[in-house]
């Protein structure tokens, strides 16, 4: 018999002590006890999508007369609940479990119907009248639901969080770089001084980098949009009436307002994450975009006095604990930390995809988590990197101050003087810390105006343009 605060449930394996008032059952308390809570658990629009594709089967069997109609609609209510959040604290397994994802699945079925037992009759029941396999769980598998649950949470994440905050980035960015457009620095290669740019020049590389992984992203919602639902244990549909993948997407699709489709092959759909492997292959690509960018915010921003000191980053808190005054660029390198992470996010999704045997993929949990990780760590190093743009001053002096005594401005005399002359004016100008504008005069290689009207840092950012 159950304690006073514990109440019995049972399944096929025999009886198990469940807190009396929870939503979850006899699969959920065995999950919980069975895997080590190692406080990773899904985010919650991974049970938001769960939500979404019970109620949406749910709906489905309704409309075929497979569930009763007061059945069908307290699931449906029980999974709204599970859709707007109001039960996410009863989802309980960790991320690390059986590979198919089987417990989560079932925490969802049982919640869900516990949940509408209680709507029903007043009462906390995991069985009657509503059953978790039989009704919620109806037309379903772990093996169909959990691939479609990724896909589904994914692409919302992707849709709500991550698109918005990539476009802000690159309009904070255009935006920040329009009045730099002729503010001419010293360009910079392998760290070394190079031909100048201007600011605006080398900011449009940033904005371009965020455009650019706007499209590598979208390009791969296609391919996501596409779910296993239908497919049940093994892609062939067993238990599942002919259609119903095709309208279940249907009723997702108006959940969500995203054009969810059944999948063109179930096989591939369920045995392997090829979609979000893709998916996690350009969160890669755009987290080593971003590494740039903060890598680039940090060096301009070194010093003050000793480094570039060529930008200066909005001051946010102290930045040692010995040190007072000292003042650190933590947005950027905060964002690089969340880059980082998604890479390492990608090489796990890479080596969980390869672990698929025959009909299933069964690394289908830690694939979830690293994908939905990594969309939500994306999307807020965009937003630390915007308001890091966003907040900066140019030093504008400080930088003309480089250009002019940057002797690799004098490339542009090597068409006109020889690479040799070129060469030993550059050198002398180093030496002796000297403009290369004086240098060449003194060396006799041109007259004081020839080397002024060649010597134009502003018309060096603009090659091939007169003035």
């Amino acid at each position: 018999m159950a304690g006073r605060d514990f109440r019995a449930e049972s399944d096929s394996m025999g009886q198990v002590k469940v807190p009396s008032g929870a939503y979850w059952g006899a699969s959920t308390q065995r999950a919980m006890d069975n895997f080590p809570a190692n406080g990773l658990e899904f985010p919650p629009v991974f049970y938001r999508a769960l939500g979404q594709i019970k109620l949406s089967c749910a709906s489905v069997n309704l409309g075929l007369g497979l569930l009763p109609a007061k059945i069908a609609k307290a699931v449906m209510r029980a999974s709204g609940e599970v859709i707007s959040g109001k039960l996410d604290s009863e989802f309980r397994v960790d991320v690390f479990q059986t590979g198919s994802g089987t417990s989560t699945n079932m925490n969802a079925n049982e919640v869900i119907a516990t949940r509408a037992n209680e709507m029903l009759t007043g009462r906390k029941s995991t069985k009657s009248p509503v059953h978790p396999n039989d009704h919620v769980n109806l037309g379903q598998s772990s093996n169909d639901v959990i691939p479609s649950a990724i896909h589904v949470s994914a692409y919302m994440l992707v849709n709500e969080n991550l698109m918005p905050s990539l476009a802000r980035l690159s309009k904070a960015v255009k935006s920040k770089a329009a009045p730099y457009a002729k503010t001419v620095k010293t360009g910079r290669t392998h760290l070394m001084d190079a031909v100048p740019v201007t600011l605006g020049q080398e900011m449009s590389g940033w904005a371009a980098q965020a455009d650019y992984s706007i499209e590598r992203i979208k390009a791969a919602l296609p391919r996501l949009s596409e779910l296993a639902i239908g497919g049940t244990a093994v892609g062939t549909g067993i238990n599942t009436p002919a259609g119903f993948g095709a309208k279940v997407c249907k009723v997702l699709k108006q959940l969500t307002g995203i054009k969810f489709v059944e999948a063109r092959n179930h096989f591939q759909a369920q045995a392997c994450q090829d979609a979000v492997a893709e998916l996690s292959g350009q969160l890669r690509t755009a987290a080593t975009s971003f590494i740039k960018i903060s890598n680039d915010l940090r060096l301009m921003n070194s010093g003050p006095v000793s480094g570039l000191n060529e930008i200066r980053l909005k001051p946010l808190q102290p930045g040692s604990s010995i040190m007072p005054g000292k003042v650190n660029p933590v947005l950027p390198e905060a964002a690089r930390m969340m880059c980082a992470q998604i890479i390492g996010c990608d090489a796990t999704i890479a080596a969980a995809n390869s672990m698929g045997e025959f009909e299933l993929n069964t690394m289908l949990p830690v694939i979830a988590f690293n994908i939905l990780v990594s969309i939500s760590l994306l999307a807020n190093a965009a937003l630390l990197l915007t308001r890091t743009v966003e907040g900066f001053e140019a030093n504008t002096e400080h930088m003309a101050e480089f250009l002019e005594m940057n002797p690799v401005i004098a490339t542009p005399l090597a068409p006109v003087i020889g690479y040799d002359k070129t060469a030993e004016a550059v050198k002398k100008a180093f030496r002796d810390k000297k403009p290369i504008r004086q240098v060449v005069v003194e060396l006799g290689f041109l007259e004081r105006k020839k080397a002024d009207g060649i010597l134009k840092p502003g018309k060096m950012t603009r090659p091939g343009k007169r003035g």
